[in-house]
């Protein structure tokens, strides 16, 4: 079995603040951020609806793209959201 890495997006309620992340285990991490399991940006926003999320072969191509996402304009996170999820409807239940 391999093992999936993932890159998402998530915003608050108000989707008005983008958090990009890396894991290997979408469910959980999203989970802990909805929670406001560890402190941090997501827990101090409100994070806590994922917007956006791509599967990756590898760690190293995961954590490349997550940086490359990072790097790039908010317009352009818009843009992948919007491509994806055109609404910004929280896609954690079509997750679990």
């Amino acid at each position: 079995m391999q093992k999936q890495f993932y890159v998402y997006i998530m915003t608050n309620k108000s989707n008005n603040v983008l958090y990009t992340g890396v894991t290997n285990n979408l469910v959980r991490r999203v989970y802990e951020h909805r929670m406001k399991l560890t402190p941090g940006f997501t827990s101090r926003y409100n994070v806590t609806k994922l917007v956006y999320f791509e599967e990756c072969i590898d760690p190293s191509s995961a954590i490349a793209r997550e940086k490359q996402i990072k790097a790039g304009s908010r317009q352009k996170k818009i843009d992948l959201v919007n491509g994806m999820n055109p609404t910004w409807g929280d896609l954690y239940d079509d997750i679990i």
